[in-house]
């Protein structure tokens, strides 16, 4: 079973917030494909669907972003998902609002969801989409950028960045992640 996090913040406040993107592409596959998260248990929203023969399991984690480990660990324990089968979704300063890379395993780079999914994880190794929300302009600190709305320039780029983050996942159940990283990176 693949099992896909999209890391964000829980709660109406933080809904439409560059930190929340990885909530955002969850959404998108729900829509796409009129699923609900059903289940709540773990920390966490999610639900296990079948797509194309292979069943995925689609994760919203109700901690906060910097919890975020505390949700998925017990989830993979529960249900004896390998690391190899894990994919995780978050915001990244250090790439342009809409650009996406993926990347096989890394460190944290200053992120703090990804530093607790680490931590918890007891590895880097796991598979990751990392969709671009710009660094803060002037003297935006990093928490007011990353809890601050997109603009209405970056909103378009931010679309597709989320339309391409999701046909990654879909890609991903046919496909090996190093296949469908030489598509989207």
């Amino acid at each position: 079973m693949k099992c896909i996090v999209g890391l964000g913040n829980p709660g109406v406040k933080y809904e439409k917030t560059r930190h929340n993107i990885g909530f955002m592409v969850i959404d998108e596959l729900l829509q796409r494909h009129q699923w609900t998260l059903d289940k709540e248990k773990f920390k966490a929203l999610y639900t296990i669907e079948t797509y194309r023969d292979e069943k995925v399991m689609l994760v919203k984690p109700l901690t906060y972003m910097n919890l975020s480990g505390e949700a998925v660990r017990p989830i993979l324990d529960y249900y004896d998902i390998d690391l190899s089968d894990l994919l995780v979704i978050y915001d990244d300063l250090d790439l342009p609002p809409g650009k996406i890379r993926l990347r096989q395993k890394g460190g944290h780079g200053g992120h703090n969801g990804i530093r607790n999914m680490i931590d918890h994880l007891d590895t880097k190794s796991f598979k990751r989409i990392r969709i671009g929300v710009g660094k803060p302009a002037g003297a935006t600190s990093v928490v007011d950028h990353v809890l601050g709305s997109f603009t209405s320039d970056e909103q378009p780029l931010i679309d597709e960045s989320i339309q391409k983050a999701a046909d990654a996942c879909e890609i991903w159940t046919e496909k090996t992640f190093a296949e469908v990283m030489n598509i989207f990176n």
